[in-house]
């Protein structure tokens, strides 16, 4: 391949790179007044220019760089998740951090090299491509976790992230060294020819090791113990964009190494993934019951969901995959929309308010929000006919074809324990005796969200099906 079709294969990384320091430099030299408005919509710009560039030699060139890279329907459909997720992060957090005092260009920056990150652990095809692209990531979150440097439970958030998150990046990069100790590369293709060619004691733990690294970025059980108080004590659009882009990238990282490297050992990463899923469904669907803040229950909300989402994975089969891409991107419009709400719920003074009690009444002071939070409650319960069930339909029946029917029929006994805190919410909303008034929103931005969201999963989403099966399936066979 040609430099310059090698270039062009990373189109979107180079946009971001490049985008990313000019926007870091105006924002360090460039004129205070409202520039963090204007670093904003150049962001978002610049990511809209990358999901187009998806079009061209960056959706389809295949491995460069030696492999260390892999431009394909794969990483396209993640990444195109990815940077919308990211837009919409940017635009929710305009009023919100004006609001706050702290709207600085920084926090738009931060995004797109955490989007950056993301792209490089998508498309990568070796594990130093993996540890830097998550590294890349981990680094702009947890200053995006600690962002509002007023507030003490933000900086808690900040602190405790960085504290957990570097512990799990030592666990990920102990695994790295040992599959490269034990089959002598780090390439995805070399490890899977070692790994057919003989299982030893020392490869099991590597797997073992580099499966618990990426468990943490996805928040999956028993690695999950930073989300709730992250979720709760960063700021909420921060929040949102944790409990979606990142999944998604961590996710996607996970199906890309587990059937690229692993892949001849199934049998044995297939059952670590089938009890981190269960494990997920049952505390995200059991610790959920007691909260009382709306964005720790989100949060384990965020790791329910996952565990749904992992089983696809463990089918281990290429319809389990598409299965799963396409559960993670009903995910990120259904959370997306939810944080969106959380981000109205204001009191009369204009401070948030995250209280479950909070909500009460709503259907009656404003029953466009209350609808919203309904359809977004439903679809996240998985009740049919909103869109969240047709994803819950996806996985369970992948692990069905796959011969996993006690997997899915415990799923589906969990699911219906975890759908009783999203009933609370809506029985909160609809038959509680009216709490105080929020102040409605005026902002266009925030109301469009979730008028789109909404639309989305309802049964309007059906719509979408066919092209979400043709795009999911496309990018699941690129693996087989």
């Amino acid at each position: 391949m040609m430099e310059w079709e090698t270039l062009l294969a990373v189109a979107p990384e180079l946009i971001l790179t490049l985008g990313g320091t000019d926007l870091l430099l105006v924002a360090a030299f460039g004129k205070k007044h409202n520039i963090g408005r204007r670093v904003s919509i150049y962001a978002v710009l610049l990511l809209i220019a990358c999901g187009l560039s998806l079009i061209g030699p960056a959706g389809h060139a295949g491995p460069v760089f030696g492999g260390l890279y892999n431009a394909d329907a794969f990483s396209t459909f993640s990444k195109v998740l990815i940077y919308g997720t990211a837009i919409a992060s940017i635009l929710m957090a305009l009023r919100f951090f004006e609001r706050a005092g702290e709207m600085q260009p920084e926090y738009p920056v931060l995004i797109l090299f955490a989007a950056l990150g993301m792209g490089f652990m998508v498309s990568s095809g070796d594990l130093m491509t993996l540890y830097i692209g998550l590294e890349i990531q981990s680094l702009s979150a947890y200053v995006l976790a600690s962002f509002m440097r007023k507030d003490t439970r933000s900086a808690e958030a900040g602190l405790k992230y960085f504290v957990l998150g570097a512990l799990a990046s030592g666990i990920l990069l102990y695994g790295v060294s040992l599959l490269y100790g034990f089959t002598g590369t780090t390439s995805y293709e070399g490890i899977a020819q070692s790994f057919a060619a003989e299982m030893s004691t020392g490869k099991l733990f590597g797997l073992v090791f580099l499966l618990a690294g990426l468990a943490f970025k996805i928040s999956a059980v028993p690695f999950h113990m930073w989300t709730p108080d992250v979720y709760e004590g960063a700021p909420t659009p921060v929040t949102a964009f944790f409990a979606s882009a990142p999944k998604v990238a961590a996710v996607a990282l996970s199906i890309r190494v587990v059937f690229e490297a692993l892949g001849p050992a199934s049998s044995d990463w297939q059952q670590i993934v089938i009890f981190v899923a269960l494990a997920s469904i049952a505390l995200g669907a059991v610790a959920a019951i007691g909260q009382n803040n709306i964005k720790r229950l989100l949060a384990y909300s965020s790791i329910n969901n996952i565990g749904f989402a992992l089983i696809g994975l463990a089918a281990a089969t290429e319809a389990g995959v598409a299965a799963t891409l396409s559960y993670m991107a009903i995910y990120v419009v259904m959370t997306v929309g939810s944080f969106v709400c959380v981000l109205q719920m204001r009191d009369t003074n204009g401070r948030p308010v995250e209280t479950i009690e909070s909500l009460a009444g709503l259907s009656k002071s404003q029953p466009a929000l209350a609808a919203a939070f309904a359809i977004f409650m439903f679809s996240l319960a998985g009740i049919p006919p909103l869109l969240g069930f047709w994803g819950k339909f996806l996985v369970f029946d992948a692990a069905v074809q796959a011969g996993l029917f006690p997997l899915a029929v415990i799923g589906i006994a969990l699911s219906v324990i975890g759908a009783y805190y999203y009933l609370r919410v809506i029985k909160t909303i609809y038959f509680d005796d009216p709490a105080e008034d929020y102040v409605r929103a005026d902002s266009v931005i925030e109301n469009g969200i979730i008028a789109l969201t909404a639309a989305a999963v309802s049964p309007l989403g059906y719509l979408a099906v066919p092209f979400l099966a043709l795009t999911a399936g496309n990018a699941a066979a690129v693996l087989f």
